[in-house]
C-alpha cells in the first residue's frame, strides 16, 4: 500500500504511512452550533530528523468542492520512541498550543492532551482533547474530540482523507 523510503530515519518507520499529503472532506459539530461539512488539507513532512513536519488546514466549501473560506489552521510535529509512543507538539491559528501523547500501532495512533494552553483572545476555551488516527482501507480517517470550561470531552470534528 505505501513503500518506506530508504532514506527515511528509522525512527520514523512506525509512521511512513501518514508521509504526504491527504485531502478530503468531513463534519465539524459542537453544542449550540450548526453541524457544518468542511475540506481538509493534512501534510506529514520528513526532513531527514527524528520527527515528522504536520500541517493540516480546513476550509467551508462551495457546491464544487472548492474552498470558499479559512476554517483552522494548524502545525506541529510528530515525534515517535523506541517504544511505540509518540508526542506530538501543535499549536493552532485560533489561539493555542498543545502536547499530546499518544500510543502508536500499525496503521494507527491515539493521541491525548497533556496541556492545552490558551492566549488570552483564544477562540474557544478548548482545554482538553483525544484524537484519532487510523488507515482504514487506504484512507486516513480522523477524530477530534475536544472538551471546553463549557462541555466534557466529545466528538467535534472527523474526516476522511485520501493521500494525493
Amino acid at each position: 500500500m505505501f513503500e518506506i523510503p530508504t532514506d527515511l530515519n528509522p525512527a520514523l518507520v512506525g509512521l511512513a504511512w501518514l508521509i504526504g499529503r491527504w485531502e478530503g472532506t468531513g463534519y465539524r459539530q459542537w453544542p449550540g452550533e450548526e453541524k457544518i461539512s468542511y475540506g481538509i488539507q493534512v501534510d506529514f513532512a520528513d526532513n531527514g530528523s527524528d520527527y515528522l513536519h504536520y500541517l493540516s488546514q480546513s476550509f467551508t466549501m462551495d457546491e464544487d468542492g472548492n474552498p470558499v473560506k479559512a476554517l483552522a489552521m494548524e502545525t506541529g510535529f510528530w515525534r515517535p520512541h523506541a517504544d511505540a509512543s509518540l508526542d506530538v507538539v501543535m499549536c493552532g491559528a485560533e489561539g493555542y498550543a498543545e502536547i499530546w501523547y499518544g500510543k502508536l500501532t500499525p496503521g494507527r495512533v491515539d493521541l491525548l492532551t497533556d496541556a492545552v494552553v490558551r492566549a488570552p483572545d483564544a477562540a474557544s476555551t478548548y482545554s482538553a482533547g483525544r484524537r484519532l488516527y487510523g488507515l482504514v482501507e487506504g484512507q486516513l480517517m480522523f477524530s477530534f474530540d475536544r472538551a471546553t470550561a463549557e462541555h466534557e470531552l466529545q466528538p467535534y470534528v472527523w474526516a476522511t482523507l485520501r493521500k494525493r
